[in-house]
């Protein structure tokens, strides 16, 4: 059993798996953007493309979806919050954050995005990207103060030659 990328827990056969092979269609806004997480993981642009409503204000760079998606190690999707969304609505709101691995590095998309149901089939509309704001583990090491790799040296010299 192959584990949906969603992190829904669930099998990708009786999660997104049915949504991404056009087999159903998600009933609400978060099991819409769980699909499209699972789509980048799986790496299934047309299904990603297809679920965005397109139009001359939201388009999708196909050929920069596709480069993201297939150079991406995806980590997993955190949903944080859902307003509406739900099967009866025709807006929703779902603010998420999905890991991942571009070039050694990792990395975190959070986002709050907007969803719209169009003749009964929910689309993502467009996000709000969210900045993450990088957090100290401890205090900033001036270039005049001590190396922490413990040389002796003054950082600058030392460690912070190398970052100049």
């Amino acid at each position: 059993m192959e584990s949906c990328p969603c992190g829904s827990g669930r099998a990708y056969d009786e999660c997104c798996g049915p949504y991404i092979a056009r087999k159903a269609k998600p009933a609400t806004a978060e099991a819409l953007m769980r699909s499209r997480y699972s789509a980048y993981a799986k790496k299934a642009i047309d299904y990603i493309v297809d679920t965005c409503l397109i139009d001359d204000e939201h388009g999708i760079d196909k050929d920069a979806t596709k480069r993201w998606s297939e150079k991406s190690n995806w980590l997993g999707l955190k949903i944080l919050s859902v307003e509406k969304g739900g099967a009866s609505d025709e807006e929703g709101v779902v603010e998420f954050k999905a890991g991942y691995v571009l070039d050694g590095l990792r990395e975190s998309h959070h986002e709050k995005a907007a969803f719209a149901k169009k003749e009964g089939v929910w689309l993502y509309v467009d996000g709000e990207v969210i900045p993450e704001t990088v957090v100290r583990e401890g205090p900033k090491v001036g270039r005049n103060d001590p190396c922490p790799c413990g040389s002796g040296k003054k950082y600058k010299k030392c460690c912070g030659a190398s970052s100049a």
